[in-house]
């Protein structure tokens, strides 16, 4: 028999690292799957659905243990009755230590940043949002205070100049697979050495909400740039127009454009693109969703401007 596994995670980020294991044949025994419970997912009248984790599961014919609750009683002794010999944590929730102190090999946690750097729920997001140029996934063995742990093995890779959260973490979520198994791999051989993180070059990824969201033009066109992409595809920068929200899903820095003094989040079409102001240039809005209308590129939005009203503006 393998190494005794129970997996935790829910969203698609953590199905490749599932199906990696999974993949490894004997080295490895997933005997649970732990993950979050069935939601409605397109509005509160839709039908509960599972979470990606539990459809990955239940196809490759594991048990299955949903809870929102880590820190109930009968939660610890359904991990405590698996009997792991490691417990692996792939975007799940903060666990309680009678639990990640259970499995006599430890828990491991794969998170998407190079720790000690954005630790924290939004660590893709934010190294976009802060114009980084790379990014990576890291395995640490789990502590009381979160994601402070001691580092196991980690993996990097660039960012793409134009690349978008959600691709980066998709593309995380496959490199990623293949440090977990790396992990277990090196935890089976007795070859860890944990390195301790250094607190002094922590930085933070605290969780994304509707106000630090919220788009503020008076700021370089490359920042504005970097700050849509990094919220893009989910949760979405976003800012008002007429009173109403827009979102704004794409765009780019616009070239051979004269700067002038246009205020911040002015309009303007320039040869059928849309063009939003910056306070030191332009950028061109590929695409774009006004509240309570579909999305739509920024050809078609500029048709729908009225001319001769004066510019709009963003607010």
């Amino acid at each position: 028999m393998g190494m005794r596994v129970v997996f935790m995670g829910t969203p698609d980020f953590a199905v490749p690292s599932l199906r990696r294991i999974v993949a490894e044949g004997a080295a490895y025994e997933v005997v649970l799957v732990v993950t979050g419970c069935d939601k409605p997912r397109r509005n509160s009248h839709s039908e509960p659905e599972p979470t990606p984790v539990k459809r990955a599961a239940l196809e490759l014919g594991l048990p299955v243990y949903a809870t929102d609750d880590v820190r109930s009683p009968e939660f610890a002794a359904k991990v405590a009755e698996s009997r792991p010999d490691v417990i692996v944590v792939a975007a799940f929730r903060i666990l309680p230590p009678e639990v990640f102190e259970l499995p006599p090999l430890g828990t491991f946690n794969l998170h998407g940043s190079l720790l000690p750097a954005y630790r924290g729920a939004a660590p893709v997001n934010r190294a976009i949002m802060n114009g980084d140029g790379k990014s990576g996934v890291t395995t640490f063995f789990l502590q009381q205070s979160v994601d402070t742990g001691n580092v196991i093995t980690f993996d990097e890779t660039p960012i793409g100049p134009d690349e978008n959260a959600s691709e980066l973490l998709q593309r995380l979520s496959g490199i990623g697979a293949g440090t977990v198994v790396r992990t277990l791999s090196m935890i089976a051989s007795g070859s860890v050495v944990p390195q301790k993180q250094d607190d002094r070059l922590a930085t933070k990824a605290p969780k994304l909400n509707r106000e630090n969201t919220r788009i503020e033009w008076d700021q370089p066109v490359r920042r504005l740039h970097d700050f849509i992409r990094g919220l893009a595809m989910r949760p979405t920068a976003w800012t008002t127009l007429g009173g109403k929200m827009v979102k704004i899903y794409r765009a780019r820095p616009s070239s051979g454009n004269p700067l002038d003094d246009a205020a911040p989040g002015t309009l303007r079409i320039d040869g059928g693109r849309l063009l939003a102001r910056g306070n030191d240039g332009w950028l061109e809005l590929l695409s774009l969703q006004v509240e309570g209308k579909k999305a739509m590129d920024g050809e078609s939005f500029a048709r729908g401007l009225r001319p001769g009203e004066g510019l709009p503006c963003f607010s």
